[in-house]
């Protein structure tokens, strides 16, 4: 672009921006009333790994170890070292805030992995498997949830992966910190 057609562009760029940000006193009170409709309260903190020890997951997920630990702001995630096929055993965790359970639920039902009701520490969630090899579980707490995910890929379990799901989001709740 020319430089003078650039130089003529950027104050009508302005000018157009400056009266699109602007508005009635109306319209701005209703976009404050929406918002203010939207705010929810934030569940409980959970602790980093959903307050579980890398020990506890490797005694419910039924491993001796694990050769790869990953912590972030999301969640964490174990991989095992021991393979088995095509995959090793993996187990993760991960914190939603604001994030409807729903969604997750119906995730896993769209890939063929129907979803039933459980409840944990007096909190609604879903259980989720597919064959002996992968569970996931999500409990809900107001509009948070957590979500346990247990998959033995291509190894050979180790342990009932719904059940070590459940132990993995028991030990979440039970820690969980208001």
């Amino acid at each position: 672009m020319p430089k003078k057609l650039l130089v003529g562009a950027l104050p009508a760029a302005a000018v157009l921006l400056l009266t699109g940000c602007g508005g009635s006193g109306a319209d701005e009170r209703s976009l404050g009333d929406a918002a203010a409709s939207t705010t929810r309260d934030a569940g409980p903190f959970f602790g980093e790994c959903g307050s579980v020890t890398d020990d506890e997951v490797a005694k419910a997920f039924g491993v001796p170890g694990f050769a790869t630990v990953v912590r972030n702001s999301v969640g964490c995630e174990w991989q095992s070292s021991v393979q088995d096929g095509q995959g090793s055993p993996h187990v993760s965790f991960s914190w939603y805030r604001g994030s409807p359970i729903g969604r997750e639920r119906a995730g896993s039902e769209l890939i063929g992995r129907p979803a039933t009701d459980v409840e944990i520490g007096a909190h609604p969630g879903f259980v989720s498997s597919l064959s002996s090899r992968l569970c996931e579980l999500g409990v809900q707490f107001g509009d948070d949830f957590v979500h346990w995910s247990i998959s033995y890929a291509g190894a050979a379990p180790t342990a009932d992966p719904c059940r070590a799901a459940r132990q993995l989001a028991e030990l979440t709740v039970e820690r969980a910190q208001k």
